[in-house]
């Protein structure tokens, strides 16, 4: 008898033409291009969720799942906010800018929001809250529009974005941790990616 085989298709790796590893940060005159355009497209939501995305520091999941009571006091948007993280099931703390505060006020009264409501309600029939995915979409449709390449970034930029700029600004490592909401130190130094970026530095300071 002959032995017959059959060719099992060949798969396609999951990350082929895409760009992996660590997702840059935005840069301050990044984040406010971005603001910009969404203000002047009258974008209420997506200011609202770009502006507490920086700020908050959160990931994907822990943003899309905040209710209106999760950042408001009565009827005004608070200054701090505490979550419980999906990943890690420990609070962690953030603070709301002033502008993300307005922000947020505005889209909530647009959208007609109470307090039990999500934040940031799908507009997909089933899905309560937006989802990781959609999130996904509308920061690759944010870096996309002031011209960036958006294949390099992704969700986690908007989560890294401040935490670097405080850390360049500070060198305040512990004070990131906190922020992140990391349990190890190690974990925010990955994160960060700072431990070449700080090396980096000192040797070109170091005359020799």
């Amino acid at each position: 008898m002959e032995a017959t085989t059959t060719a099992s298709p060949a798969r396609m790796p999951w990350n082929k033409g895409k760009l992996t590893g660590q997702k840059p940060p935005l840069k301050l005159k990044e984040i406010w291009a971005i603001r910009i355009r969404l203000q002047l497209a009258a974008r209420t939501r997506d200011l609202a969720m770009f502006n507490l995305a920086i700020d908050s520091k959160l990931r994907a999941c822990d943003l899309t799942k905040l209710r209106v009571r999760d950042v408001c006091l009565g009827q005004r948007v608070a200054s701090r906010a505490m979550v419980m993280q999906q990943k890690t099931q420990r609070p962690v703390q953030f603070e709301i800018t002033e502008q993300t505060r307005d922000s947020l006020e505005a889209w909530i009264k647009l959208a007609k929001l109470v307090p039990a409501d999500f934040l940031f309600p799908s507009r997909i029939h089933g899905s309560p809250h937006l989802s990781t995915r959609q999130y996904a979409r509308l920061v690759h449709r944010w870096i996309g529009s002031i011209g960036l390449d958006d294949t390099a970034y992704g969700t986690h930029t908007m989560r890294r974005t401040k935490a670097s700029l405080i850390y360049r600004r500070t060198k305040n490592l512990r004070a990131v941790q906190l922020l992140l909401g990391h349990t190890k130190l190690e974990s925010t130094v990955r994160y960060l990616g700072i431990e070449v970026d700080d090396a980096l530095e000192m040797a070109e300071q170091t005359e020799v």
